[in-house]
């Protein structure tokens, strides 16, 4: 049907690369598949029930007590949510959030710096290592960071503040350049 509206990323295929070609690089990532789980189940247990429900290459991200986010770049499979979901059942709950929120990768050695300037997390890897998360706000937006590598992070964001959190990530690095640029 014509009236039915079509499923567009938000975000398709957005990429910035920076003015130095390699002090950030912000990507909108592949929008894949994004569960809330919320219940009383250890991380390890989840993790093995997301291997036998198929979803092996996601990751889990603390969200809250209690409250996790399984992210992941393959599409979402709804007999594979029907399986974790009957897995969970008793132990917590699991909500398809991939409709209203959209991850956006932000890399590079400038990396750290550009999200000081928006957040009041310290991301130093001492305090806040590889697959670390926090719920938080980058200016005016609240985000969940994770870090997923030496100088790469993930930002989630809900699906209607993708298009300005991105305008404040692009204007930002492109001043964390222009300063480290000129530091230098």
């Amino acid at each position: 049907m014509r009236d039915l509206p079509q499923h567009r990323p938000v975000l398709a295929g957005m990429a910035y690369n920076g003015i130095s070609g390699a002090g950030v690089r912000l990507e909108a990532l592949p929008e894949g598949h994004l569960l809330h789980v919320l219940g009383a189940i250890e991380p390890t247990a989840l993790a093995t029930e997301l291997v036998k429900a198929g979803f092996a290459k996601s990751s889990i991200r603390q969200a809250g007590f209690r409250q996790w986010f399984v992210a992941g770049d393959e599409p979402l499979v709804p007999a594979s949510l029907d399986a974790l979901a009957a897995a969970l059942a008793g132990k917590a709950f699991v909500m398809d959030q991939g409709h209203g929120r959209v991850r956006i990768g932000v890399s590079g050695r400038s990396s750290r710096a550009l999200l000081s300037r928006g957040t009041a997390v310290d991301l130093d890897p001492s305090v806040f290592p590889e697959g670390h998360s926090a719920m938080t706000m980058v200016g005016h937006l609240s985000v969940q960071i994770v870090r997923t590598g030496d100088d790469s992070f993930e930002l989630t964001v809900l699906r209607s503040f993708a298009e300005s959190l991105w305008d404040d990530l692009t204007h930002m690095a492109a001043r964390a350049e222009k300063d480290s640029a000129s530091s230098s």
